[in-house]
């Protein structure tokens, strides 16, 4: 039975197709009609019945109306929108409203059809306030050109586009788009929030400028901390003072003569550990040199947090292998001390490094760690011998040390006593490279 089934479905498999060719469009049947739009209404269903004469940039709207099936063009202000064919029918179209600052405002949306017919339909585009994404460098020195990034950052006669520092100290803007702002850093900037201003509204950014609040390593012994400077480690890459520094000392990985390739293990030159402990028994946390990192930064709410630091890669030495792998992990994980216990009863593993090291990165064993990596297998990279600012979410620490997801990862506050920087494997084949890191004022930060 099934053949003959086979074979009657083909003609009913044309009889479709050609009722569909001959069936007419709705741009077709509305073709030198007049379009007309009743009410526009928001895209999203649960406030689909609500009619609305406004809407703020990048919005989803529906035109409700007749004979609409013909439209062409949809322009909100002087700004084309951006306009699906399949999204238009004789009774709706659905559009975005784009998400560009409009250069002249009419306060009208224009809907033009293949013959040029235009409607123009009263609507407003409102601008939103300003919306900052990152700083470019959040310690930029003093004088130095910075850059903030975002949207909506317009300039306007009336309200001047500004960008203020803690203490109302006001920078210089050398040059715009709406979505960057490059500035001069003003004298007497100190650490705070810095405020974005423009005709639609002011914006408060939610990082600090020379941020110090969740310090964990500022390389500094006089410094917010001293954490990681007193030998809590296996191995180190150097802290070093030099005309590279940004606040005086920093973590230098490589010296321009460590190869870096795909089978690199520079645990001398690129490796930075800090590991909580005094090597007692019971292993017991002193202040500033062997303390429990939940014991300096609160880590309660740590997947809300993103871990930053500072970091120049020159020109010359750039990056093109091994991934850089930032891992946290508990005193069960390792310790500045024997196997054994510490003063709170907690049991703690003796210094080693086999809770991050699983040569696969397939080992049941395999431990939770962000693996950055801002090269590519055909672009180097390097930070133009300037400093920026990196920030990973402690979220995104979930993986293996080759790329894969790992077994266990930081679940809980106790899982953010030690760190370990180390710039190995990752597994994506590089180039082979002399890179140069330089990193400074590691911290933990809430998003």
């Amino acid at each position: 039975m099934n053949k003959y089934i086979k074979y009657i479905a083909l003609p009913l498999a044309a009889m479709a197709a050609l009722a569909s060719c001959t069936e007419e469009t709705d741009a077709e049947k509305d073709k030198g009609s007049t379009p007309v739009v009743k009410y526009v209404r928001d895209c999203d269903p649960e406030k689909a019945d609500s009619l609305i004469v406004a809407a703020s940039l990048g919005s989803k709207l529906v035109f409700v109306g007749d004979n609409l099936g013909d439209v062409q063009q949809v322009w909100f202000n002087d700004q084309k929108a951006l306009l699906n064919p399949t999204m238009v029918t004789s009774h709706a179209i659905i559009v975005d409203i784009p998400n560009v600052i409009p250069g002249k405002v009419t306060n009208i949306a224009k809907l033009i059809t293949s013959g040029g017919q235009t409607l123009e339909y009263p609507f407003k585009v409102t601008v939103p306030a300003p919306r900052i994404e990152k700083m470019s460098c959040e310690y930029a020195p003093i004088g130095s050109t910075a850059s903030i990034t975002g949207a909506y950052f317009a300039d306007d006669e009336s309200v001047p586009l500004s960008v203020t520092f803690e203490g109302g100290i006001k920078a210089d803007i050398v040059s715009y788009t709406q979505d960057q702002i490059n500035f001069k850093v003003p004298e007497g900037a100190t650490e705070g929030a810095i405020v974005v201003k423009t005709i639609y509204g002011e914006t408060k950014t939610p990082f600090h400028y020379a941020d110090t609040r969740g310090m964990l390593f500022d390389f500094e012994r006089d410094g917010k901390t001293g954490l990681g400077l007193d030998g809590h480690c296996w191995h180190c890459a150097p802290f070093v003072e030099d005309e590279l520094s940004l606040t005086k000392t920093y973590l230098k990985m490589g010296d321009a003569e460590t190869l870096i390739d795909d089978n690199a293990w520079p645990e001398n030159t690129h490796m930075f550990t800090y590991w909580a402990g005094d090597w007692g028994s019971p292993l017991g946390y002193p202040a500033r040199v062997g303390e429990r990192l939940f014991d300096v930064v609160d880590f309660t709410d740590w997947q809300n947090m993103s871990l930053k630091f500072e970091m120049l890669i020159p020109s010359a030495n750039a990056w093109q292998s091994c991934a850089m792998q930032l891992i946290f992990s508990g005193t069960d994980k390792t310790s500045y001390g024997p196997d054994g216990t510490d003063i709170y009863g907690n049991t703690t593993a003796a210094s080693n490094n086999s809770y991050f090291q699983d040569d696969s990165g397939k080992a049941p064993s395999s431990w939770g760690r962000a693996l950055y990596r801002p090269w590519t297998g055909t672009t180097a990279f390097h930070t133009n011998d300037q400093w920026i600012t990196v920030t990973v979410p402690l979220a995104d620490f979930i993986y293996n040390s080759a790329g894969g997801k790992a077994t266990t990862s930081p679940s809980s506050p106790s899982d953010f006593a030690n760190f370990e920087i180390f710039v190995w494997s990752g597994g994506v084949s590089g180039v082979d490279c002399y890179p140069i890191i330089c990193i400074d004022n590691i911290r933990a930060v809430k998003n």
